[in-house]
C-alpha cells in the first residue's frame, strides 16, 4: 500500500492537520467562519428557540402556484431554461427587477442590472473589481457579518462608521474621511445598509440619507448601497432608497431572497454602466452563466402572481413576530438592557447590563435552549461585547416570548455573578453545551 508522503512528513511550512496551508494565497488568511454559520447547527435542534439565524419564513409562501409555475417552465421554455444563459442574467427578469426597484424610487434601465447568485455575489464582485490589498472599506459599526468577511478575504482594511438608532452619523463619517485622507488611504466605498440594517434593524433616516449622498460625492466617493428588506416594512412609509437620489454614485444590491425565497439564489446590483461591464465580466469569470431555470421561474412568478399581496402577507407575519419579541424585551429585560425598535426587516440589536459579556455566556445561554448572534461578530475588530443580535423572523411568537423568558433567565444569572464575583460568564459548568461549527 503506498502512503502519500504529506501523512508522513510534516510540511515545513504547514501542519499535520493542513499539508497544504503553506500553499494559500495570503487572501484566503481572510477566510474565516462568520459566529453566525457557526450557530445554525446548534440553533437547528429542535428544543432550541433560534433568535440567532435570520433565514426567512416560506411559511406564507403559495407552494402549489410555485410548483404549477415550474412545471410550466420546464414544459414551456425547457429548451431555453435549461440552458447555459448570459452572465448579466435574462432580459425579461432584468426588466422585472426595474419594477421592483421602483417600488423604492428608483428609475432604472435593464441594461445596467446584473443578475446575481444572492446579493452575497453581487457584493463579493463589487469588492473584487474594486479593492486592492490595503484599501480601506468602510462600514456601518455595526455591519452585516458576511460583508466583513468578504472585504477581509480581499484584505481590505475595514473601517467602522459610529451609527445611531437614525442610521450611521453623518458628522462620524465626514470626520472618517477627513482623517483617511490625511493618511493617504485609498478609501473605495462606503458599505451601507441604510433600510432596517442588517443587525441594528435601525433606519436611516431621511435627512442623514441626503447628507451622506453629498459627504461622499465631496469626497467622490462610492457607496455600495445593501438593500435586501426595504420592502418587508412593518409601519410607517417606505424611504426612497440611495440610489433613488444619486444614480451616478450608487451600486444598489437587491435581493429575492426575503420576499420570495433564499432557494432561488437570485439577487441583483444596478450599477452605472463602466461599472455594470466589469460586474458582468468578473461574474462571467466567477461562474460562466447563472441558473436559466431559476431565473425563468422567478421571472413567471413575477408575471403571473400576486407577488406584492405576497410581501404584504409576509409583512404581516413578520409584524406579529417583531411585537411578540419587543414586547416580550419591555416586560422581561433587567434594568441596565436597550434594544433597538425596527420598523422592518428581521432584527432587533440588543445592548446588555455594564459587565456582561454576549460571547462568553452563549454557551450557558445554548445550553438553556436558546440561541441568539453575539456582537462582536458585526465589528471586524472585536468591539460589539456588550450586544447581541436577536432574530424574530424565523420562530413563531410563543417561541419568541418563551425564546426571551430563557434569555433573561441566562441575563439573571450573569449579572448575579456579575455582583458576587465582580464579573459575569464564570467558566461554564459541567454540561453545559458550546455552539457547534458548522450551522446550515
Amino acid at each position: 500500500m503506498s502512503v502519500d508522503p504529506r501523512e508522513s512528513q510534516p510540511n515545513p511550512q504547514g501542519s499535520r492537520i493542513d499539508p497544504y496551508v503553506g500553499s494559500y494565497a495570503a487572501r484566503a488568511q481572510g477566510m474565516v467562519a462568520s459566529e453566525v454559520r457557526a450557530l445554525f447547527a446548534v440553533a437547528s435542534r429542535p428544543e432550541v428557540v433560534s433568535l440567532a439565524g435570520g433565514m426567512p419564513n416560506i411559511s406564507a409562501l403559495p407552494l402549489e402556484a410555485l410548483g404549477e409555475i415550474t412545471r410550466r417552465v420546464v414544459v414551456e421554455q425547457g429548451r431555453a431554461a435549461l440552458q447555459y444563459g448570459s452572465a448579466q442574467g435574462d432580459p425579461v427578469l432584468r426588466q422585472q427587477i426595474c419594477e421592483v426597484m421602483g417600488l423604492e424610487g428608483i428609475d432604472a434601465n435593464p441594461d445596467d442590472v446584473i443578475v446575481t447568485v444572492g446579493s452575497q455575489q453581487a457584493l463579493d464582485l463589487v469588492t473584487r473589481i474594486f479593492v486592492d490589498p490595503g484599501d480601506v472599506v468602510l462600514t456601518e459599526g455595526p455591519t452585516y457579518v458576511t460583508a466583513i468577511n468578504t472585504f477581509a478575504a480581499h484584505q481590505a482594511r475595514i473601517e467602522h462608521v459610529l451609527m445611531d438608532d437614525d442610521g450611521v452619523v453623518p458628522e462620524a463619517l465626514e470626520e472618517r474621511l477627513v482623517r483617511l485622507e490625511k493618511e493617504g488611504a485609498r478609501v473605495k466605498f462606503f458599505y451601507t445598509v441604510p433600510t432596517f440594517n442588517n443587525p441594528a434593524g435601525v433606519t436611516l433616516t431621511a435627512g442623514r440619507r441626503e447628507r451622506v449622498l453629498e459627504i461622499c460625492d465631496r469626497f467622490n466617493l462610492l457607496v455600495l448601497e445593501d438593500n435586501p428588506y426595504g420592502l418587508l416594512r412593518y409601519e410607517g412609509e417606505p424611504v426612497r432608497a440611495l440610489r433613488a437620489d444619486s444614480p451616478r454614485n450608487v451600486i444598489y444590491l437587491g435581493s429575492f431572497s426575503k420576499i420570495l425565497s433564499p432557494g432561488f439564489r437570485i439577487g441583483y446590483a444596478l450599477a452605472p454602466p463602466a461599472v455594470r461591464d466589469k460586474l458582468v465580466l468578473a461574474a462571467e469569470s466567477a461562474m460562466l452563466s447563472h441558473s436559466s431555470f431559476n431565473q425563468a421561474v422567478v421571472g413567471r412568478y413575477l408575471a403571473d402572481q400576486p407577488w406584492k399581496e405576497q410581501v404584504k402577507d409576509f409583512n404581516e407575519m413578520y409584524r406579529a413576530r417583531r411585537d411578540a419579541l419587543l414586547s416580550s424585551l419591555e416586560s422581561l429585560m433587567p434594568e441596565g438592557s436597550s434594544w433597538t425598535r425596527p420598523q422592518g426587516g428581521f432584527f432587533v440589536w440588543a445592548t446588555l447590563p455594564e459587565g456582561l459579556d454576549s460571547k462568553a455566556m452563549l454557551p450557558r445561554a445554548v445550553n438553556e435552549r436558546v440561541a441568539y448572534v453575539p456582537g462582536t461578530g458585526f465589528y471586524s475588530g472585536g468591539d460589539g461585547r456588550r450586544n447581541m443580535r436577536l432574530s424574530f423572523c424565523y420562530p413563531t411568537p410563543e417561541q419568541i416570548r418563551e425564546g426571551v423568558r430563557r434569555l433573561v433567565g441566562v441575563l439573571e444569572s450573569e449579572i448575579a455573578l456579575r455582583d458576587t464575583f465582580g464579573s459575569a460568564s464564570a467558566p461554564p459548568r459541567p454540561g453545559d453545551a458550546a455552539p457547534a461549527p458548522d450551522l446550515p
